[in-house]
């Protein structure tokens, strides 16, 4: 008797001497770190003091196109990978459901009937003796286990769970930021195409009225056959491009359709000359990265996760206090007393240390460790990798419109030398075809050129608005 009344009180001291111990086994967390001065100079050149950011900036206030909004739109609402990461945020939510359940008891519950019949003989009673050698016992137990948390290990295991849930959902955010990126790219690539279209077939009704040009003066004498080769040359010449333009075009619409979640199709789309690019360029502070950049949050929760997971398995190294009861249960020989005075209880502790999976408890404490030192590499990567996509973007950026400057002054000289060089074949007999042939060259060669110039200037600053982290808002 005495004994059943000291065991619940070395029970209790035996918690409490451990659950003061539990904060030397797992440490605090602690978010990744890098040195300040990098930090700063992610941008390498350019020197932020404003800490507004246009990553803060919703999809669609960012890109005003009608036809682009209602494109992203549809990409995020049916784009299949997009789906798939959401599965994958179900996934982490059920797991960390899972780690919240370890905090409670085990129930369970057994019904059970055993028959038994036993001879007389077995039993050595006297023939003389009249005994029922059938029994039947009709049982009903309610057990429950339940682990202490004294070390902190189902904690570290649901701290663990929550940092994955938060990264899968920062990784589908990730996604999301890059379909909406890419549904615009292959948007701007789209209006570039369908404008290099536009201005070759317009070059290539000038080379037309070249050659007709050519043979009503080598009618008159003016030109000889030299002349009209030439002229058709350079529309041939010009000619060739179409089909490989028209295929950019089919292959793009196919791209756009695949994020869309549909089959290929025609894309409805405005005109390169529409597009408003988005002005107020602000990138904030290079901190504010981990504030709205998906992958780099996704980075700093997965070494979270890594963090608790270490702590977990250094926990797991120590003993385990787990408590079981057995009450509420019910027995009986005959059905009919089955809830008269048939019940009964018990408790047991136990206290298990391990010995003989020390050394694998330690290898997986090791290789905890090296896995946390891993992510914390991966973190800082990544904080590098969104520097640089961000310098990158605004040089590119910078760079379109200094070419659009110099481009604009460059066409307006080539249009001007095709008119005087026109002149010159209709009005004087001192002229020489090529230089109406080469001033046109240059002219739609740099024609083509400024929709070049135009499309580094758009997709710069989607780079620029992903590299920040907008997109997902």
């Amino acid at each position: 008797m005495k004994k059943k009344q000291i065991f619940p009180y070395i029970i209790a001291a035996t918690t409490i001497a451990s659950m003061s111990q539990s904060c030397k086994v797992i440490k605090p967390y602690s978010a990744p770190q890098m040195d300040s001065t990098i930090v700063n100079k992610l941008y390498r050149d350019s020197s932020v003091r404003d800490t507004s950011s246009m990553a803060k900036i919703a999809w669609n206030e960012f890109f005003t196109d009608t036809h682009l909004q209602a494109l992203i739109a549809e990409g995020l609402a049916n784009n299949l990978n997009l789906k798939t990461y959401v599965e994958k945020v179900n996934e982490a939510a059920a797991t960390f459901k899972e780690s919240k359940d370890a905090f409670l008891p085990t129930l369970s519950v057994g019904p059970e009937v055993t028959g038994a019949k036993s001879s007389k003989a077995a039993l050595n009673f006297p023939s003389s003796v009249n005994i029922n050698l059938k029994t039947v016992t009709y049982q009903l137990a309610l057990s429950s286990t339940w682990e202490a948390d004294i070390w902190g290990r189902l904690k570290s295991s649901k701290k663990a769970a929550l940092a994955n849930l938060l990264a899968s959902d920062a990784a589908q955010r990730a996604i999301q930021t890059q379909i909406v990126a890419n549904i615009a790219t292959y948007y701007y690539d789209l209006l570039a195409y369908d404008q290099q279209l536009k201005i070759t077939n317009e070059s290539i009704d000038r080379y037309k009225k070249d050659v007709e040009s050519n043979k009503a003066l080598m009618e008159a004498g003016t030109v000889n056959g030299a002349s009209i080769v030439q002229s058709e040359a350079n529309l041939h010449s010009a000619e060739v491009t179409l089909p490989t333009i028209k295929q950019n075009i089919r292959e793009t619409e196919n791209a756009i359709c695949l994020l869309l979640g549909k089959e290929p199709g025609p894309i409805e789309r405005g005109t390169l000359a529409e597009q408003i690019p988005y002005q107020n360029i602000q990138t904030g502070l290079p901190v504010s990265l981990l504030r709205y950049r998906p992958d780099v949050q996704e980075a700093e929760l997965s070494y979270r996760y890594y963090f608790e997971n270490t702590n977990y398995a250094k926990a797991s190294m120590y003993p385990t206090l787990a408590i079981t009861a057995a009450s509420g249960g019910l027995s009986t020989l005959k059905l009919k007393n089955f809830f008269k005075e048939s019940g009964f209880y018990s408790l047991t502790g136990s206290f298990l240390a391990p010995i003989l999976y020390k050394g694998t408890y330690r290898a997986q404490y090791k290789t905890a460790i090296a896995q946390q030192n891993e992510a914390l590499y991966a973190f800082q990567t990544a904080m590098l990798t969104a520097g640089q996509e961000v310098s990158n973007a605004l040089y590119s950026y910078q760079t379109a419109l200094d070419l659009q400057t110099a481009r604009k002054a460059q066409i307006s000289s080539l249009e001007k030398s095709v008119d005087f060089t026109r002149d010159l074949m209709e009005y004087t007999q001192t002229y020489n075809f090529t230089d109406v042939l080469t001033s046109e060259q240059n002219l739609l060669s740099a024609q083509l050129s400024g929709v070049s110039d135009k499309l580094q200037e758009l997709t710069a600053l989607v780079t620029l608005y992903q590299a920040l982290g907008g997109g997902w808002k």
